[in-house]
Order: C-alpha cells, then structure tokens, then sequence
C-alpha cells in the first residue's frame, strides 16, 4: 500500500507568498539540482525527524537516518544524550516525549525510538496517532496485546514504520530464505535459534537500596507507564532489560533478530502453542536461561515446525554434519530438513556447501534497514519490517514465550504447553495466563 507523502503536504504550508507577481512565482517548483546541488537533496525535500531516547541505541538510529533533518530530541537524562544534542545542535531538545510531540507536532514528520522497551508502544502510538512515521527500536513493544495494537494503529493511520531489527534487510537473511525455498534442505520441520545473552543480571531480586537520583536524571519520566520503584543503578542505563517491568529479557532482546530469518524463510504466522524450562525465576527479573518451544501449523505447502529458542548458556544439539573444530558460535540459527541442516546460510557439511549451486535471486535486496523506512516515509514501497505487516506478529510470537516464562505459572509450565489462538489474541488452555498478555499503565501513560 502506498503510504500518504505527509512531508510533501507540509512543504507547501512552509513556502513564503510575498505578494504581487512574486506570489505566482512562489508556485513553481525549483528543480533539485538548484535547491541541493549535484547528488544532494534539497532541504524541501528532507524528512524533518524526532528522536525518542537519544543517548543508546537511539543514538546509533539517528546516524542511520540523518541524512534527513533532526530537529527534536527527547531524552529523560541529557548527560548520557549528551554526545547526540551535540550532534544535532540545532534540534530543540525534550524530557518528555509527550510535551515534545505536543509542542512540534507541526515540525515533526517523523519519530525514532530508541528508549527502553517499556516506552516503545506508549510512545509508538503518541507518534502514529499524530499522523507521524515511526521507526522502533525491537522488541517493537512490551507486550504481547501492544504488539498487535500498535500494529493495528500503523495500518489504519497509514504511516511508515520499521522496527530496529536491523539484520532483515542484510544479505545474509536474503540467502537463507532462497535456499530454503529452492530446497536445498527439503521441508523444514525443525528449527533451533540461540544467543549469548543475557550479558546483564537476571533470576535476581529487586535491591533494597534507595540511592539517590542522579541530578541529570529525570527518574519519574523514566519509569514512565511501568509501576513506580525507587531508583538504583540496577536499572539503568543497560540492566533494565532483565527487569520484567521493564526489558524483555534475553528473548525479547535478542529473538526479533535471531527469530527474523526464520519467520521469513518458512512464512511463520500465529504459533499453535508455546512451552518454557527455565533455570529458577522470581516476578522481579526475567531467568538467567531458558528455553523456549514453538510449534506452528502447515502453511500452505509447508509442513508443521518446531521452533527451539535458548539462551544463557543454553544450546541445541550439536549436529553430526558439523566438522570437528567447527563452532556453532554464541548466536545462531540451525534449520532442519528432510534432506539436509543448514547452519546460518551454509549447508551443512561445508562439502555439500561447496558443491551445491546457488539458486537465483528470489528477493530484492535492500537499500539498506533505515534506508528503506526513509524511503517508504517518502512514499516508497513499505519497509521490510513495517509494524502491520511483519514485526507486529514477529513481536507477538516473541513476547508470548515471555508470558510461558512467567513465574506465577511456572508449575502448569512444567506440565503443559500454553495454546494460542493468534487471531483472537487469546490462550486458550490456560485461562490465568491471559493477564500476562498485557498491563496497566500508570496514570497519565496510555496507548
């Protein structure tokens, strides 16, 4: 679907009318060679760009798209943003993101978000709702019901959006879909994916100190939708991901982009069910390794699969075909067949790698992860992992193995599998676990 060129509907709202003859030459249209130079674009022409959490990740996605214009920023502690308002020192600079979408609605085209997980969907549909495109850093939300509701906003309010998942658009994703299709292993019934992380604590208990806040912090803007607590350096600014207030865990972290290729090559929906083991877990902090099934139904030609997710430490088997000597590293992707596994993008042995012809280009290959968003901002095709179409359900199947890791159902985990009805958005088996599918909000924080 073509996406509405809001950029251009407020180029003309910004043009000058002096008056007289000059007020019909203010009509035409300067070509871009004049306005940009040779190869450059004309400011006119360029996506005026917000940031929301600039002082991380968010820093690093803004590099990836200023060769449009930054002209706000939002961040609850200027002092770790600092190395970004510096970089953009034009850009008027916020605390809260709600006063910075309310002030420069006008200004504002577009939005990117970096902060904490627990701020992505309040802040994704503050932007959407606004008419604004939106790129979000992965998992894309918090919860499972954010997921599809943000995914559901995106779509009707017709923006462009991308989720920070950014290994979708590399080569490497595009091979293993092709050989997969081409049948280089046959049907696909079974599929494991792993990481190293979680490379901060987790399966800990909240600390009882009560620090004092640091003066550059804004500690009430920071929690944000999420239960308050005292502040502690245990949360911020990179261990808050092991917090279930407000990371997602090794799985949430890291599953967008190891569970991306595998969504794509075997065209994966809804699951049928998910079931978890963990090492001990308590409802402050995520565990610190767990494993987590899938199982997903036939799509059309394609058979039932098993997906394997582990982390902390954990791995799938180490396959047979695997030369000795050979690792199957600290983040990974096993696919296998009826004919054969494939590690990654190479078959497995290396032999058979060697020996077998590379099928021919199924997929277009990318511009580039944020190339592609500014693109579809600018009326372009959608963005490989727009929210209706693709990372909405890929975050809904990520953040579901969360809710199997729940403590409070930790003993009926032990029994059976949680079964999902995807378009209802409804577990079916175990009526208890529904709650898990999505919170409450502080006041004065809402989708």
């Amino acid at each position: 679907m073509k996406k509405t060129n809001v950029l251009q509907k407020r180029v003309l709202t910004r043009r000058d009318f002096i008056g007289g003859a000059a007020a019909a030459a203010a009509f035409t249209i300067v070509p871009r060679h004049v306005l940009g130079g040779p190869g450059n674009t004309p400011p006119s022409e360029k996506l005026n760009i917000a940031g929301i959490g600039v002082g991380g990740q968010g820093a690093s996605d803004l590099r990836g798209v200023d060769s449009e214009t930054i002209v706000a920023l939002c961040d609850v502690d200027w002092s770790r943003a600092g190395g970004t308002f510096r970089r953009y020192p034009n850009a008027k600079k916020y605390k809260d993101y709600r006063k910075m979408l309310d002030k420069e609605e006008k200004n504002i085209d577009a939005v990117v978000i970096g902060a904490p997980d627990h701020i992505h969907a309040p802040a994704s549909m503050a932007a959407i709702k606004r008419g604004k495109h939106v790129y979000c850093e992965k998992p894309l939300t918090h919860s499972v019901y954010e997921a599809r509701k943000i995914a559901e906003a995106a779509r009707r309010y017709n923006v462009a959006t991308q989720m920070g998942n950014q290994g979708q658009a590399s080569e490497e994703t595009r091979l293993i879909c092709e050989w997969i299709w081409a049948g280089a292993i046959g049907p696909v019934r079974e599929v494991h994916a792993w990481t190293n992380r979680p490379v901060w604590p987790q399966g800990i208990d909240r600390p009882p100190e009560t620090p004092d806040v640091p003066s550059t912090l804004n500690w009430d803007l920071w929690v944000g939708p999420a239960p308050q607590r005292p502040y502690h350096s245990a949360y911020v600014p990179f261990k808050w991901r092991g917090w279930w207030d407000f990371g997602t865990g090794a799985l949430g972290d890291i599953g967008c982009h190891r569970i991306d290729p595998v969504f794509r090559a075997l065209k994966l929906g809804h699951p049928t069910s998910v079931q978890a083991v963990s090492t001990l877990v308590n409802t402050e902090s995520y565990p610190a390794a767990s494993m987590v099934r899938y199982e997903f139904g036939g799509r059309g030609d394609m058979p039932p699969v098993k997906l394997t997710w582990y982390d902390g430490g954990m791995r799938p088997r180490r396959p047979d075909e695997l030369e000795d000597g050979r690792q199957l590293g600290t983040n990974g992707i096993l696919f296998v067949g009826d004919k054969g596994k494939m590690l990654e993008a190479r078959l497995l042995p290396e032999s058979r790698m060697r020996e077998y012809k590379k099928p021919p280009e199924m997929i277009p290959r990318s511009p580039g992860h944020h190339q592609e968003w500014i693109d579809a901002c600018k009326g372009g095709k959608p963005a490989g992992s727009n929210f209706p179409d693709h990372a909405g359900r890929l975050a809904e199947a990520v953040l579901l193995g969360n809710v199997a890791l729940r403590p409070e159902l930790r003993e009926k985990m032990n029994r059976t599998k949680l079964l999902w009805d995807g378009p209802n958005l409804k577990i079916t088996n175990v009526p208890e676990a529904n709650q898990f599918l999505q919170r409450e909000y502080r006041d004065g924080w809402t989708l």
